[in-house]
């Protein structure tokens, strides 16, 4: 009788482990079986995964949901799926394609494969590549929907927890240029706001402020990997960030950081860290104060 009940306990503790989003099971065995999981309870945390020449952010709520920003090209997609399943993850509960450049969305295919997705926004930007048609064909034999993202939609709140995560553009429906179509988030915990850029340039951080939209945030995703076209000095004091995020491959053909959006971020005084040089960041918040980890 006392085997039994021990094995429906073990049983009840794997299937509540298995359809949270994200959670750690060492609560569920004695101190001696050890399994890694990304879940600081109560806390915030958003990695910048090291994807190369591209984007993407994995962000674990404090009552365990997660959202995927973007999974880098196919090879970097690979480092996506990698660090969420060493977190211990199953779920995305939110995923967002900022816009269909294949260094921000060519890992999000085989991601929607390896993962329970549940919604998943996109911006109405239209390309004809082979990796933007390979991922709706993706998203189509999942039999999923896609939601547009755009400016004002609210993705998820939590009062319990008190947190929020919001769509900030695009603000228009038509941009000459792809990258200005970017899904623009900003995640609130408490008393801590993180902003991601997506490719976002001059034009939309114009917009945003000539619509006053609160764009104030503790930590930022730069927009563009740091390219020039991107962080204008007056966004930079409108947001007043503490801490800057620069995702991008190392020796990029691109130039990237250029070198005027380094020294417009320095003038700041915020603490800037790179993926090229510290690989995956790691901050995490419990909505008053923040924490910094990189893998190098």
């Amino acid at each position: 009788m006392k085997l039994k009940k021990a094995i429906a306990v073990v049983i009840a503790a794997v299937t509540v482990f298995m359809f949270c989003s994200c959670e750690t099971i060492n609560d569920f065995f004695e101190n001696d079986l050890k399994v890694e999981s990304g879940l600081d309870e109560g806390n915030l945390i958003s990695y910048y995964i090291d994807v190369g020449q591209g984007d993407s952010e994995f962000i674990i709520f404090p009552d365990g949901k997660t959202m995927l920003i973007d999974a880098g090209t196919r090879e970097g997609g690979e480092q996506v799926i990698k660090l969420i399943n060493k977190l211990g993850c199953k779920k995305i509960d939110f995923l967002i394609a900022t816009h269909p450049h294949s260094d921000h969305i060519g890992g999000l295919a085989d991601v929607i494969k390896e993962f329970d997705v549940d919604k998943i926004y996109m911006p109405k930007a239209v390309t004809q590549t082979k990796t933007y048609e390979y991922l709706l064909q993706t998203i189509q034999n999942k039999n999923k929907k896609i939601k547009t993202a755009k400016a004002g939609m609210n993705i998820t709140n939590s009062d319990e927890f008190d947190y929020s995560a919001d769509i900030l553009s695009p603000v228009s429906d038509s941009y000459e240029d792809l990258n200005n179509y970017s899904a623009v988030v900003m995640i609130r915990f408490k008393n801590k706001k993180f902003l991601y850029m997506g490719d976002a340039e001059k034009q939309v951080e114009n917009e945003l402020l000539e619509n006053k939209t609160d764009v104030n945030a503790d930590v930022v995703k730069v927009g563009h990997h740091g390219s020039r076209t991107a962080s204008t000095a007056k966004f930079l004091k409108a947001v007043g960030a503490k801490y800057a995020v620069f995702s991008l491959g190392k020796d990029n053909d691109y130039g990237h950081p250029h070198k005027q959006t380094i020294a417009r971020w320095e003038k700041t005084g915020a603490e800037m860290y790179r993926t090229d040089q510290k690989g995956t960041i790691t901050i995490s918040t419990d909505g008053d104060s923040i924490k910094v980890e990189t893998e190098k």
